[in-house]
């Protein structure tokens, strides 16, 4: 699944265009950078990618999700909904801006239960997070259309799922902005960096002067410092060695989903010969990324014995009931109201008084099915001789 597994001469050659310059920084030095603006040209490819108006590249998926927040006016107090089944990140971001998250139970398609989204709605919700989760889509007709009616806005948390789409549309475009990453081990990397996408052009405005300390980038004869400032910002700029590592891997996106593909196709035909597998709903088949194969057994014993007997044979899976990075009863630090501020801030008000408090069993029905469910990441590249020795344990597997 990571970019990283076909880097080549086409990431070289980026990269040595702004090497070649000596700037590093994506704004400014004009003369010297000879009309290289990597960032910005990643940028503008990626957002046409998406079909969206605009994209702002962040420093990481994270504070991408944090940038859209502060630019949306998430503030103290507000209740954001998102899913119990995601990475850290998504509810840390939520708590950065002093914001609370608020989960919902996944269903089946392993993303947002539509139909806990509408119980969680409150006259507190500022914000809905949908998360396409492993690479596939949530049900974002359902989930807009939801939001819609309480006119609440979303934000797409596609961290784990760019070059995906549903019925024909990028996931990401759906609600007011969409985010994304590209970390060491995402579907394209530049080894750190995120991305926002937008078709709402002051909601652009904002993310951009935001994530650069609020600066306007208006051209002034003074230079940089001469700028006007309509609020205070923060450095989360994206520097030009990940613009030039994201253009060389962006031109290789569909090849990757397309590797992804294949490679999925060929074990999830092996699986299905495993008594009483199933496999996770994905809404658009020809839309997924197909970075993540997940699949169940009928219960968590059986998960547990199929998985043994995978690992003993070196082709073990990911069983994410036991991850402490994506599920929702895993997170100590969350459930045990955990912070270096001494006043307990976020979960706790500066006069002692505790925000809000988590249950580690709220989320039963997401717990059943993360308890039966095992995932397999799946690589751009697999060998013959590799895949081989994934069928062969997943056949003994099979026989249990």
């Amino acid at each position: 699944m990571p970019g990283f597994e076909v880097f080549g001469e086409e990431e070289k050659k980026e990269i040595n265009d702004v090497l070649e310059t000596g700037v590093l920084f994506r704004y400014e030095f004009g003369a010297q950078r000879k009309g290289v603006f990597k960032v910005r040209e990643f940028e503008q490819k990626f957002a046409a990618y998406c079909g969206s108006g605009h994209g702002q590249a962040v420093t990481s998926g994270s504070t991408a999700l944090k940038v859209a927040m502060v630019a949306m006016g998430i503030s103290p107090g507000d209740e954001v909904i998102t899913q119990g089944f995601t990475f850290v990140a998504t509810w840390e971001a939520i708590l950065e801006v002093g914001a609370i998250p608020v989960f919902t139970e996944v269903d089946e398609t392993l993303n947002m239960d539509p139909d806990d989204l509408k119980k969680k709605i409150t006259e507190k919700t500022k914000l809905i997070i949908p998360v396409h989760m492993l690479g596939a889509p949530a049900r974002m007709h359902e989930i807009m259309a939801i939001a819609d009616g309480a006119n609440i806005p979303v934000l797409e948390d596609t961290a784990q799922a760019p070059g995906a789409s549903l019925d024909g549309r990028v996931l990401g475009s759906f609600g007011r902005c969409g985010t994304f990453s590209f970390d060491s081990v995402k579907t394209i990397t530049t080894g750190e960096g995120g991305m926002i996408i937008t078709d709402d052009a002051e909601l652009w405005r904002s993310m951009s002067e935001y994530h650069d300390h609020g600066h306007d980038h208006a051209v002034n004869p003074g230079g940089r410092g001469g700028e006007g400032r309509r609020f205070v910002g923060f450095n989360y700029r994206m520097m030009e060695l990940q613009g030039a590592m994201g253009l060389a891997q962006l031109a290789k996106l569909d090849a990757i989903v397309a590797s992804h593909k294949k490679n999925k196709t060929s074990l999830k035909t092996a699986l299905a010969e495993i008594p009483g597998v199933s496999f996770r709903k994905i809404l658009d088949e020809e839309g997924d990324s197909a970075s993540f194969l997940g699949f169940f057994l009928e219960t968590g014993e059986a998960a547990a014995k199929v998985n043994a007997i995978l690992a003993e044979n070196g082709a073990g899976a990911i069983a994410f009931a036991q991850n402490t990075w994506h599920f929702y009863p895993a997170w100590e630090h969350l459930l045990g109201a955990k912070s270096l501020c001494t006043s307990g801030w976020p979960f706790s008000s500066h006069g002692g008084k505790r925000r809000v408090v988590y249950d580690a069993d709220a989320l039963p029905q997401s717990a059943a099915l993360m308890d039966r469910l095992l995932v397999y990441p799946i690589p751009v590249i697999l060998a013959d001789d590799r895949l081989a020795e994934m069928v062969a344990a997943i056949n003994k597997a099979a026989a249990y």
